[in-house]
């Protein structure tokens, strides 16, 4: 009778100490519900107000979204909607947050901790298109600036509920065609290593801005168009992985996923955070059309509802952030600058590809809104009560 007590006093100390004495691996945080989401950019005098831009949102069914900025009106509109938001850090603050950390802390005390929960930000992207750009200073504190926002998260006990992130543009890479000869270019593997291997410790994925509309541009006489729209085509084949590719979105992904691999980094996601068409342009952009611009969207929105990954990465749901909501009638540089909207400035649709504008759902519009509030208030208490619960049970 001792023995089988013994044996029983041992067995359940063991589970016990499983239970509550075994490190818990920290959980990476996920700024992306699902596949499909969308830029809202809003360099623009003309387009709808922040509370009408979520409630077109809402009805499109369009849950990931992206702003260029942590502006308080758009915070605001989206509080207790449901809305998963990633807001940016702009390229004009990166010295500020590299140089001073107690400016870092205040940025995200002021535009991050004040909103949550009711506002579900689930991301910050430090600066937008850094690597390869123009501006070389920004290159030296980009990093910086994702350690020192990250520390403060963390401080404040946030690093499980807000990812760190940064967006690249092709310009980062030395080649990519075929996909697999894509590396990073020389000048920028001495930033960006440095930059994945934070990224990596952290959990956060590699962010690509991928626009097979500029590729096109760049050489309509050697693309074929319908590898550019995911229209049927013959596509290319990679003679050293002996993948083939029908459209040109997973050519560039792979491409990224190749230099990933080659920098040693095989392991990281690669997420879209921009990609579209343009619906006009200039005279020397013909291939920004109405057209063009649905057939693309179209077909991009089905690809990504199929919910699977590249022919390099098949097991990698592909998600992608469309860009963007609207035309945004004062972004400098050509025509088609202005024109990569799914909706006209008042709201309406630029062209069908199955979503409605805010004229023809104004009529369930209003009800639908305070419906979602309401449910994003009843998921927040939700999560505070859970939260409550797990602790008094913990200890």
């Amino acid at each position: 009778m001792e023995k089988s007590f013994r044996f029983f006093l041992r067995s359940h100390l063991f589970v016990f100490f499983l239970l509550f004495f075994t490190p818990i691996a920290p959980r990476t945080v996920q700024a992306f519900t699902g596949t499909y989401g969308i830029n809202y950019g809003r360099i623009a005098d003309n387009i709808p107000s922040p509370d009408e831009v979520v409630t077109l949102l809402r009805a499109a069914k369009i849950k990931n979204v992206r702003i260029y900025d942590a502006d308080h009106s758009v915070l605001n509109a989206f509080s207790g909607t449901g809305l998963e938001i990633v807001i940016g850090l702009p390229n004009g603050n990166l010295k500020e947050m590299s140089g001073n950390e107690s400016h870092a802390m205040d940025w995200v005390k002021e535009n991050v901790q004040a909103f949550l929960p009711r506002t579900k930000i689930c991301g910050i992207a430090v600066g937008n298109e850094v690597l390869g750009g123009g501006d070389y200073e920004l290159w030296t504190v980009l990093l910086g600036a994702a350690k020192n926002i990250y520390n403060s998260l963390e401080k404040l006990h946030l690093t499980d509920v807000v990812q760190i992130q940064t967006a690249h543009s092709q310009a980062v890479f030395a080649n990519s065609y075929p996909p697999s000869s894509c590396i990073f270019k020389d000048n920028v593997v001495q930033f960006m290593k440095p930059l994945l291997e934070f990224f990596s410790q952290i959990g956060s994925p590699f962010c690509l801005n991928a626009y097979p509309f500029l590729a096109y541009m760049g050489d309509p006489e050697n693309i074929d168009i319908n590898y550019s729209l995911f229209q049927s085509t013959k596509g290319i084949s990679d003679s050293k992985t002996n993948l083939h590719y029908d459209n040109m979105l997973d050519a560039q992904i792979d491409a990224a996923y190749a230099a990933l691999e080659d920098a040693g980094f095989n392991k990281m996601e690669v997420i879209v955070t921009e990609t579209g068409w343009a619906s006009r342009g200039d005279d020397n952009e013909a291939a920004a059309t109405v057209d063009n611009a649905r057939t693309y969207n179209y077909n991009l929105r089905k690809r990504l509802a199929k919910r699977k990954g590249t022919p390099l990465r098949p097991k990698k749901m592909l998600k992608a952030y469309i860009f963007a909501i609207f035309n945004e009638n004062l972004k400098p540089g050509p025509t088609s600058e202005r024109n990569f909207g799914l909706f006209k400035p008042d709201g309406s649709i630029a062209y069908d590809i199955g979503y409605h504008g805010l004229k023809s759902s104004a009529d369930s519009s209003h009800l639908s809104l305070k419906d979602f509030r309401a449910r994003g208030w009843v998921q927040t208490c939700s999560l505070i009560l859970i939260t409550l619960l797990s602790r008094w049970f913990y200890f």
